[in-house]
């Protein structure tokens, strides 16, 4: 049986708790995220004659199966956007090509990019509202560095004395370190949290590999999809107009539908969550009165 780490179990059960409670307040419900587009995204199976019932059939008869797939290794578009029950924001997507010709978009993101496009955000949501995103380094850049074991010593001392932190100058690294712990979480504010607060908007991150909790998720499936249809060129410029195409026709009825899915989701996982906690004290209880029996 797999076991997840305290920290991800207690992070997920502290994230339902809290957006239980956001939609029972009614709160606006912002969802955000970035995925990519291939130049060569297609489906790989298209024949279109529908007596043929199977690839064997279709090569038998001399049909194609579909477009040769591109190596992957052209660029891709990168997509950053935002919606909520009421669809995509208006004019809330970033769409850029890649410089590099492969790799994970990941790469091709920074926060500073970031930032500056979720600046125009702030000024396009209605206060008050909550934006949900992943824990993305480019989304959680701290407002300041916090010292840890790589910082040179002297670097650390400098920290501790803008602080106020009282040390001894002999002590040695890691004895340094233990005065920064207990202290740090004053100073771990992220960027974006800070700016969104002085909007009178609230930041909440998924849990680490909970990206089924973001409906934008099959939001961009339904856009993938749209795109790997249509795609038969291959080239750049005619992968943005099928994307832009695809975003057109993403309708506001389509958000509500994954959101509910997403919501029934994470009754799953409260529901899960609260039963393994069960059987853990039972087998505990189990294993206890064995030791004694």
């Amino acid at each position: 049986m797999m076991i997840e780490k305290p920290e991800i179990v207690r992070w997920r059960y502290d994230y339902l708790s809290k957006i239980i409670k956001l939609r029972e307040e009614r709160r606006k419900i912002y969802y955000l995220d970035e995925t990519w587009l291939n130049e060569g995204h297609t489906k790989s199976k298209v024949w279109q004659d529908l007596s043929i019932q199977s690839t064997r059939e279709a090569r038998r008869e001399g049909l194609s199966t579909g477009l040769k797939a591109p190596s992957g290794k052209g660029k891709c578009l990168i997509i950053l956007h935002i919606g909520s029950e009421d669809g995509f924001l208006n004019g809330g997507e970033l769409i850029f090509a890649s410089k590099k010709g492969e790799g994970d978009y990941h790469q091709e993101m920074n926060a500073k990019m970031f930032e500056e496009w979720f600046s125009k955000i702030l000024k396009k949501i209605e206060p008050n509202s909550i934006i949900v995103m992943d824990n993305a380094p480019y989304h959680s850049r701290r407002l300041e560095r916090i010292p840890s074991m790589i910082w040179l010593k002297s670097d650390i001392q400098k920290w501790l004395t803008e602080k106020g932190i009282p040390f001894q100058p002999s002590m040695l690294k890691r004895n340094l370190i233990d005065l920064v712990k207990p202290e740090k979480y004053k100073y771990m504010a992220y960027v974006i949290d800070t700016h969104a607060e002085k909007n009178n908007i609230e930041v909440l991150r998924l849990p680490p590999y909970h990206c089924e909790l973001n409906p934008i998720e099959m939001i961009w499936g339904q856009v993938k999809g749209y795109v790997a249809g249509k795609n038969t060129t291959f080239k750049m410029a005619d992968l943005k107009k099928l994307l832009e195409e695809a975003l057109q026709l993403i309708t506001p009825a389509a958000w509500p539908k994954c959101i509910n899915h997403v919501i029934k989701e994470e009754k799953k996982m409260a529901e899960l969550d609260h039963i393994t906690d069960m059987v853990a004290d039972k087998e505990q209880w189990q294993n206890f009165v064995s030791f004694f029996c």
